[in-house]
């Protein structure tokens, strides 16, 4: 696309991730909590904002999943011919779906093994590489003078677009940070950051140094395979070949450990249903989602017919479009949260710079192959509409109760009580807003929260005192009488517990009243609270 730009190109890639890094990690470590850009988002706006990135990351994944397994075996498939390229796609991904139930420290194990070889073979490559380009340095001179394709900052700029859809998987480790040890995450975002900042760039001088335009273009799919074979012969691009097996069989593996963390999440959330969550007795992970996961890949690559090339159109835009989500968050989190304590912070330039970069990407993208937004449509409707059906599954319920009740008294006998205790069932899901003043504003906000995002309509507010003559009590007491005249349909509760308010006692309390931690809500902490967001177990920030 850029031809010999590519470098530069790459480097530019490079200095955007450099943002990128900034703005995750202050979003991860301002709220470490699984989901990523579903739960940066559910934490600064509304719920149905954070599922439609929650949408676009499953999508992500799901591409990301099929694509590099189709791609893996079409490697092993050259260095081993009697691999069958559709059978073993889905073989594959069945493997990786036992290895996630057994659990995120055996995922671990394998993705350092294919770390470290892959890192050892990029590094030989680039010196084998160099030591072509010195004993042939015509080729790379050939190629410096070739004409570009477009002008050159059109060059730059299509080639940058493309460039950036090199760096899946950064966005990955948000998804289970709570699975990882505190001060990790940062470790992950830098190390990421770094390894692209120096290795991209030098593997595209390297293949400009080896091959020439035309060649670099006929193998656009394998070309790290075709540089080793010209600079270090037969065997040594059987190697780079099986070492990309091995890189996209870690892709699928970064597919199937992100979807885990994200989705058990929707499902606490009950967002996605609740029989995900099922524990089994081995390895006490929730293998109902990886076995999900792996059917709904498997069906669409069957669906398919092993021709994914739709997909990986979906996945440009997916992957550029969570992206944007998670920088509109961090800046919704600097605006509306910006007392809460984190390891990080990104400024504002960084923020708009990387904002900028996406929404280039994007359009350029977009630009380069129209047919894309069409494949993506098709996608995102199928997901959203998942989505949608749990969003308003009380609608649709209601519809069905109606149409039952038109119908012969039979019908009405069978499904009519039924469809109500389910209706029942959901609507019983308690919610607490823990108070920490008498505020007005605040607590109608918290009640307008619940009732615009929340399927429930039972509201209990806590407020946690050390003295029982807190004159708090009364006045928080008097401004929920007000508040409960105002919305007719929420129940609302005034729970008073004595004691400090503190992780202990909001585990106590969610024990105690039977509600979820991540159907607990709070008011933004300010920066001198001696806790993380973390520490509670999935509490949720709902008004500022």
């Amino acid at each position: 696309m850029s031809g010999q730009l590519a470098p530069i190109c790459l480097m530019l890639v490079g200095f955007v991730l450099y943002l990128f890094k900034s703005v995750y990690g202050e979003a991860g470590t301002a709220i470490p909590l699984n989901g990523g850009a579903y739960n940066l988002l559910l934490n600064t706006t509304s719920k149905s904002v954070a599922s439609l990135a929650a949408c676009l990351t499953i999508l992500s994944y799901v591409a990301t999943a099929v694509v590099s397994a189709t791609e893996c075996m079409t490697y092993a498939s050259n260095l081993c011919p009697w691999i069958d390229i559709y059978w073993g796609t889905i073989i594959l991904l069945g493997f990786f779906c036992v290895l996630s139930i057994s659990g995120i420290t055996e995922s671990a194990v394998v993705a350092v093994g294919i770390f470290i070889v892959h890192m050892a073979s990029m590094i030989f490559l680039v010196f084998v590489g160099a030591l072509y380009t010195m004993q042939n340095p015509s080729i790379l001179s050939a190629n410096l003078r070739m004409p570009l394709k477009y002008d050159w900052p059109l060059a730059l700029v299509f080639g940058f677009c493309t460039g950036l859809l090199g760096v899946t998987g950064f966005e990955t480790s948000a998804n289970y940070i709570e699975e990882q040890k505190k001060g990790v995450y940062t470790k992950t975002l830098y190390n990421s950051w770094l390894i692209i900042m120096v290795l991209h760039p030098l593997l595209s001088v390297v293949c400009l140094g080896v091959l020439d335009l035309d060649t670099i273009q006929a193998h656009h799919r394998d070309v790290l395979a075709k540089v080793a074979y010209d600079a270090g012969g037969k065997y040594f691009g059987l190697w780079i070949s099986a070492d990309a097996s091995l890189v996209l069989a870690g892709s699928v593996l970064t597919a199937f450990v992100g979807i885990s963390g994200l989705a058990r999440r929707l499902a606490l959330d009950r967002c996605l249903p609740q029989f995900l969550l099922a524990e089994n007795r081995f390895r006490r992970t929730n293998h109902l989602i990886p076995m999900c996961f792996f059917v709904l890949c498997a069906l669409l690559f069957c669906l398919l017919e092993g021709d994914v090339r739709s997909l990986a159109n979906v996945y440009t835009i997916s992957f550029l479009c969570v992206v944007l989500m998670v920088i509109s968050g961090l800046m919704m989190l600097k605006y509306k949260r910006g007392r809460i304590r984190r390891a990080v912070r990104a400024s504002w330039p960084t923020c708009f710079g990387a904002l900028g970069a996406v929404l280039v990407a994007l359009l350029g993208n977009l630009v380069l192959a129209p047919n894309h937004l069409v494949y993506f449509l098709g996608y995102f409707t199928l997901v959203a509409g998942t989505f949608l059906i749990m969003f308003e599954r009380i609608r649709i319920l209601k519809w069905f109760l109606y149409f039952v009740s038109q119908g012969p008294q039979a019908l009405q006998d069978r499904f009519g009580g039924v469809t109500q205790m389910a209706m029942d069932k959901i609507r019983s899901q308690k919610v607490v807003f823990f108070a920490n003043n008498d505020d007005m504003a605040t607590l109608s906000k918290a009640v307008a929260y619940v009732q615009t995002n929340e399927l429930t309509k039972w509201l209990k507010v806590v407020y946690v005192y050390q003295d029982l003559s807190d004159p708090m009590i009364k006045a928080i007491a008097e401004n929920l009488r007000v508040i409960d005249r105002c919305y007719p349909k929420v129940v609302i509760d005034l729970v008073l517990v004595e004691g400090a308010f503190n992780p202990e006692i909001v585990a106590q309390i969610s024990a105690r009243l039977g509600v979820p931690r991540n159907f607990m809500f709070i008011a933004c902490p300010g920066e001198r609270f001696p806790y993380d967001i973390s520490d509670f177990g999935g509490v949720r920030l709902i008004t500022h």
